[in-house]
């Protein structure tokens, strides 16, 4: 493996943090994830492995939601002897691009969403998704945004009016990361607001 396991982690972390801290930021992760080719087993995509590698450890539990979940969660377990848990006791739960329809719905209705006393013990969420880029197919607001922000996340279903469920009690509450198969991360902590922009067409009536 070409992955620097110190140095390219810790980069990787940089970029994560750098992202959740200014939420819209759309981030690259191609220089590591071209470390790993060859050597991903875990069916995960480079980028959400690099995540994987980087967050879970010993101390830590993880779910992965795919149709080869129990080969991902064997790998990912070798590699980080992190242990696997429920959905709703996990601390980080990882929804692979081969997952069943409403998965990302399921996981976010699942997550444990952490206590008023203990916020911190909330679940993330990291998905794979189409594609991420400028645009203005969401809106952002919130913490660490000026005004607003733009982007395209090609993510079906109702995952955002799902996630505003769930994070309607701040502080508890999930976070959410996004990564594309371009190794790009999006990073939406549960503090940013999320609007989807529809085209409303008027209809006439003869």
């Amino acid at each position: 493996m070409k992955l620097d396991i110190v140095h390219d982690l810790q980069s990787v972390y940089r970029k994560l943090v750098d992202s959740t801290s200014r939420p819209g930021l759309i981030t690259d992760l191609g220089k590591e994830a071209a470390l790993l080719d060859g050597e991903n087993e875990t069916g995960c995509s480079h980028s959400l492995l690099l995540l994987a590698l980087t967050l879970l450890d010993p101390e830590v539990t993880f779910k992965v939601f795919s149709a080869n979940a129990d080969r991902a969660e064997k790998e990912l377990n070798q590699l980080t002897f992190a242990k696997t848990a429920e959905a709703d006791q996990a601390d980080y739960l990882f929804i692979l691009d081969d997952a069943e329809e409403g998965s990302l719905e399921d996981a976010i209705q699942r997550a444990n969403p952490g206590t008023y006393l203990n916020p911190h013990k909330s679940a993330v969420i990291i998905a794979e998704t189409g594609a991420i880029r400028d645009g203005d197919h969401l809106v952002l607001k919130g913490p660490g945004i000026q005004t607003s922000t733009p982007v395209n996340v090609e993510m079906d279903g109702n995952w955002i009016r799902r996630r505003e469920e769930k994070n309607k009690e701040y502080p508890v509450g999930v976070d959410l990361i996004f990564v594309d198969q371009n190794n790009q991360l999006l990073s939406l902590p549960r503090t940013t607001q999320v609007t989807e922009k529809r085209v409303v067409m008027n209809e006439w009536v003869m």
